[in-house]
C-alpha cells in the first residue's frame, strides 16, 4: 500500500460530541509492517492538515471493532494513548500481545510510541472501520 492509497482511505474529522456515523470509513486489513507504516504516514499527514487551524487537543483516530466497541488512539509526547471502551475490553489481550505490555487496571492505556506499528498491525484484522477524531478527552469517564 502506498501512502497515497492510505491517504485516500482516511475518514473525515469528527469529535466525541459529534460522532457522525457517515464519517466512518471501512478498514482495509493491513498485512505487513510496510502497509501499517504507509497508513500511519498518510493518516498523520491528513490529520495534521485537518486540525492545523483548529488547535484541537486530544485528536486521533477511533477504531470501531468488528465484534463491538471502539478504541480511541492518539499520541502525545512520545506516548500512545488508547481509550478502550468497555464494549471493546475483549480486545485487551490482543493489545497486550501485540505491544508486549500488561493491560492497565482501567480503560486507558499508555504505550511507548515505538509500539505504534505493532499495535496497528495486531489490531488490523479486528477493525471494521475508522474515523478521525478532532477532540477526545482521554482519562475522562464517558461511558
Amino acid at each position: 500500500m502506498t501512502s497515497d492509497e492510505a491517504r485516500g482511505t482516511l475518514p473525515p474529522l469528527t469529535t466525541d460530541g459529534d460522532p457522525d456515523a457517515s464519517c466512518e470509513q471501512p478498514w482495509s486489513d493491513l498485512k505487513t509492517a510496510q502497509d501499517v507504516e504507509a497508513w500511519i504516514s498518510g493518516y498523520d499527514t491528513e490529520l495534521q492538515r485537518c486540525i492545523k487551524s483548529t488547535g484541537a487537543t486530544g485528536h486521533g483516530v477511533c477504531f470501531s471493532l468488528r465484534h463491538g466497541g471502539q478504541v480511541f488512539m492518539g499520541t502525545a509526547e512520545g506516548t500512545i494513548l488508547l481509550d478502550v471502551t468497555p464494549e471493546a475490553a475483549w480486545a485487551a489481550p490482543v493489545i497486550a500481545a501485540a505491544t508486549g505490555t500488561e493491560a492497565p487496571p482501567g480503560q486507558i492505556w499508555m504505550l511507548p510510541d515505538d509500539q505504534l506499528t505493532q499495535l496497528v498491525l495486531g489490531l488490523s484484522s479486528l477493525i471494521a472501520s475508522t474515523r478521525m477524531v478532532a477532540s477526545h478527552r482521554y482519562k475522562a469517564k464517558q461511558y
